[in-house]
């Protein structure tokens, strides 16, 4: 049984400073993002996990994320991808896989491990992350965590109607959608 204890709602996202993959372009593949660049920008932070590089369901999800680029940044939130795998690996796999040469986010590698030990979402198994998505606020907090376990994609449009509510600081009911009216106390 495993005994994760996933960071969550209220917390602050931990500091990190890791290598990511922006770029196929030679002498461009690499650059070192940390924590610190969305608040400077006053951003969201949307940050997915995938468990491992050169496997069946992950692509469809970072595909999917990348076709919705322009809805996050529409929306004011820094999309980054990441995994354990190292900046080689990602690299590797993006001139592998036609579906994900063309990225727009970067694809974060921790390969120490360190962000997502701290975040609490390596697999007890193999200790490769779950598919976990965060929402983080401008200021660094945790505003919502999704969690799928290894064999189940999740849904890129549920992950932008969250961002759209969390977004209206307004009470939001069940299935609520932008546009529609919120709930007044």
């Amino acid at each position: 049984m495993s005994l994760n204890r996933v960071l969550s709602v209220g917390a602050e996202f931990p500091a990190f400073s890791k290598k990511a993959v922006v770029s196929l372009e030679k002498d461009q593949e690499f650059r070192t993002i940390t924590e610190q660049e969305h608040r400077e920008n006053d951003q969201w932070l949307v940050m997915f996990w995938w468990p491992k590089d050169f496997t069946f369901v992950c692509p469809t999800e970072i595909a999917e994320f990348n076709k919705n680029y322009d809805e996050f940044r529409d929306r004011d939130a820094q999309l980054i991808g990441a995994s354990t795998d190292s900046e080689f690996v990602h690299v590797a796999w993006r001139r592998d896989h036609e579906d994900l040469r063309g990225l727009r986010f970067p694809m974060l590698a921790d390969t120490s491990k360190s962000l997502a030990e701290d975040l609490g979402i390596l697999s007890e198994e193999e200790k490769v992350a779950y598919r976990v998505t965060y929402i983080v606020d401008p200021q660094g907090i945790i505003r919502w965590v999704s969690v799928n376990d290894l064999n189940v994609g999740r849904n890129v449009a549920e992950v932008l109607r969250v961002l759209d509510a969390l977004q209206t600081d307004e009470l939001c009911p069940c299935n609520w959608k932008k546009g529609e009216a919120t709930l007044t106390a």
